[in-house]
């Protein structure tokens, strides 16, 4: 699933304040704000939020699996949480500007955090804006999802999954979680192509943005398939990301060394460990 590179340079941003770009080797700055991480709307947005939420990773439970700092790895987080950071700014405005009430709720399940997309599911359960707009924007089911009774082997099935941040060295069936019986249209395309052209019961391996997916498919029991509940919300996130994609598109700028993770023109996209 793509996240978008929000580089919307020349959209909604007439109205923006002047920006003053510091040497190269410096951080960008915004007059009376300092160092920002990106642009919403034409507004600044400090860096601070970024900081704060690295030292609270660092001070947290999970330090010992963080990158060490300055390494490639460290700034791909970094850029991963501004992602985070700038949607969740950029929901707040558009949920404000749509007059919309914050929304409460539960934090994705597993499956749906992976079919939205790691950087929408973190935005998702940490703000209550972002639940407004999701439950606010429209989808509608694909025909072809509904035709269960025609669907061909294989598009329905078993799926079982892991992410990791390095390619494994080894996996096994028996690590991967199960995400249940799914249509293989709702997973990431990466990961949905590579279990397509594989049979039944063969692990596949792909990289995308957010690491690498290891995964296999395996036969749905009977024709039960899934429920028509879990293909409307299944749509629901589809839809919600590509919105979300193009909101991003046009009206997010980002700053240099903190560019979308996945963007091929940043330098630790292609890191090789």
């Amino acid at each position: 699933m793509s996240h978008g590179h929000g580089h919307g340079h020349g959209h909604g941003v007439e109205q923006a304040p002047v920006r003053t770009r510091p040497p190269a080797t410096g951080a960008p700055t915004a007059p009376g704000v300092g160092a920002v991480i990106g642009w919403v709307n034409g507004r600044p947005i400090p860096r601070e939020p970024l900081d704060r939420r690295v030292a609270e990773l660092r001070d947290g439970p999970l330090s010992a699996a963080l990158p060490v700092p300055g390494s490639s790895e460290d700034r791909q987080l970094a850029r991963w949480l501004t992602q985070v950071i700038l949607t969740e700014v950029l929901c707040e405005d558009e949920a404000l500007r749509l007059g919309l009430p914050p929304v409460e709720g539960p934090a994705l399940d597993r499956l749906a955090a992976v079919e939205l997309g790691s950087i929408n599911a973190s935005a998702y359960n940490g703000s209550p804006w972002v639940k407004a707009l999701f439950e606010h924007v429209p989808a509608e089911v694909p025909a072809a999802w509904l035709a269960r009774s025609a669907t061909p082997a294989g598009e329905v099935a078993e799926v079982r999954h892991r992410l990791y941040a390095e390619r494994p060295a080894a996996w096994s069936a028996e690590e991967l979680e199960s995400l249940g019986e799914i249509a293989l249209a709702t997973l990431p395309a990466a990961v949905a192509e590579a279990l397509a052209g594989q049979p039944y019961g063969t692990l596949a391996q792909v990289k995308d943005a957010l690491g690498w997916h290891v995964a296999v498919a395996l036969p749905a029991s009977g024709q039960a398939g899934v429920p028509d509940e879990g293909l409307e919300e299944a749509a629901r996130r589809r839809a919600f990301a590509r919105w979300l994609d193009g909101l991003r598109a046009e009206r997010v700028e980002l700053v240099p060394g903190l560019e979308h993770p996945g963007d091929p023109r940043q330098p630790d996209n292609h890191h090789k460990h």
